[in-house]
Protein backbone atom coordinates (compact mmCIF):
# COMPACT_ATOMS: atom_id res chain seq x y z
CA UNK A 1 0.00 0.00 0.00
CA UNK A 2 1.74 3.09 -1.15
CA UNK A 3 1.67 6.52 1.34
CA UNK A 4 -0.73 9.07 0.49
CA UNK A 5 0.92 12.80 -0.21
CA UNK A 6 -0.51 14.05 3.45
CA UNK A 7 1.10 10.96 4.77
CA UNK A 8 4.35 11.80 3.00
CA UNK A 9 4.66 15.08 4.62
CA UNK A 10 4.62 13.97 7.94
CA UNK A 11 7.43 11.97 7.76
CA UNK A 12 11.07 13.62 8.31
CA UNK A 13 14.51 12.83 7.73
CA UNK A 14 17.15 11.58 10.71
CA UNK A 15 18.16 15.01 11.15
CA UNK A 16 14.86 16.43 11.68
CA UNK A 17 13.77 14.34 14.06
CA UNK A 18 16.79 14.43 16.19
CA UNK A 19 15.90 18.01 15.77
CA UNK A 20 12.24 17.61 16.89
CA UNK A 21 13.11 15.54 19.54
CA UNK A 22 15.74 17.87 20.87
CA UNK A 23 18.95 14.47 20.69
CA UNK A 24 21.58 14.95 18.40
CA UNK A 25 21.76 13.37 15.38
CA UNK A 26 24.69 10.80 16.89
CA UNK A 27 22.30 9.94 19.14
CA UNK A 28 19.66 9.18 17.27
CA UNK A 29 21.70 6.87 14.90
CA UNK A 30 23.12 5.09 18.25
CA UNK A 31 19.35 4.35 19.54
CA UNK A 32 18.83 2.78 15.50
CA UNK A 33 21.72 0.68 15.99
CA UNK A 34 21.11 -0.89 19.33
CA UNK A 35 17.54 -1.76 18.38
CA UNK A 36 15.73 1.22 20.31
CA UNK A 37 14.10 2.06 17.32
CA UNK A 38 13.05 1.58 13.63
CA UNK A 39 12.52 4.03 11.03
CA UNK A 40 8.82 4.43 10.38
CA UNK A 41 9.84 4.12 6.44
CA UNK A 42 13.03 3.65 3.98
CA UNK A 43 13.01 4.76 1.05
CA UNK A 44 14.47 3.04 -1.55
CA UNK A 45 17.56 4.94 -1.77
CA UNK A 46 17.86 4.18 2.02
CA UNK A 47 16.99 7.37 3.54
CA UNK A 48 15.53 6.83 7.03
CA UNK A 49 11.87 8.75 7.61
CA UNK A 50 10.26 9.38 11.27
CA UNK A 51 6.63 10.23 11.62
CA UNK A 52 5.29 12.06 14.78
CA UNK A 53 4.95 8.70 16.80
CA UNK A 54 8.70 8.07 16.01
CA UNK A 55 9.77 11.51 17.37
CA UNK A 56 7.96 10.57 20.82
CA UNK A 57 9.41 7.49 21.68
CA UNK A 58 12.74 9.25 21.11
CA UNK A 59 11.69 11.71 23.14
CA UNK A 60 10.84 8.92 25.99
CA UNK A 61 14.31 7.01 25.56
CA UNK A 62 16.06 10.14 25.89
CA UNK A 63 14.36 10.92 29.28
CA UNK A 64 14.31 7.32 30.59
CA UNK A 65 18.12 7.47 30.24
CA UNK A 66 18.39 10.89 31.70
CA UNK A 67 16.95 9.93 34.42
CA UNK A 68 19.24 6.99 34.73
CA UNK A 69 18.07 3.72 32.87
CA UNK A 70 20.68 2.44 30.94
CA UNK A 71 19.48 1.54 27.38
CA UNK A 72 19.28 -1.97 27.69
CA UNK A 73 16.81 -1.85 30.54
CA UNK A 74 15.19 0.69 27.74
CA UNK A 75 15.18 -1.43 25.01
CA UNK A 76 14.33 -4.87 27.20
CA UNK A 77 11.04 -2.64 28.38
CA UNK A 78 10.03 -1.45 25.01
CA UNK A 79 10.56 -5.34 23.58
CA UNK A 80 8.49 -6.23 26.44
CA UNK A 81 5.62 -3.91 25.66
CA UNK A 82 5.56 -4.85 22.35
CA UNK A 83 5.42 -8.00 22.76
CA UNK A 84 2.28 -7.61 25.20
CA UNK A 85 0.84 -5.39 22.13
CA UNK A 86 0.98 -8.50 19.46
CA UNK A 87 -0.53 -10.86 21.82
Amino acid sequence: MANSDKDQEQLVSIGKAAQQANVSKQSLQYYLMVGLLEPTEVTPTGRRLFDKSAIERIRLIWKLNKSGYPLRAIRELFMERDIKKKG
